[in-house]
């Protein structure tokens, strides 16, 4: 990964999509997260499938923690 930190809230009208570049030299995928002023893509080229994967479960542990936090979800308890 390039250098680069940002910070976005993301909520529940955020917009997600996969858009495919194919191509025979350097084909690749761009993963974008779009809202209301703001756009990050992430770029990823073929071998890099992996961190992909790894990026989609520390979402889910990201989104079952809020919902733990939340403490609305049945049989879980939040905090405080």
């Amino acid at each position: 990964m390039n250098d680069l930190s940002l910070s976005a809230h993301i909520n529940a009208e955020t917009r997600i999509r996969v858009v495919p570049f194919p191509s025979s030299t350097y084909p690749f995928v761009s993963l974008r997260l779009e809202g209301d002023g703001i756009e990050v893509a992430l770029l990823a080229a073929v071998g890099s499938a992996d961190i992909l994967r790894d990026l989609a479960r520390a979402a889910t542990e990201a989104a079952d923690t809020l919902d733990a936090l939340d403490g609305n979800t049945p049989g879980v308890s939040g905090r405080g």
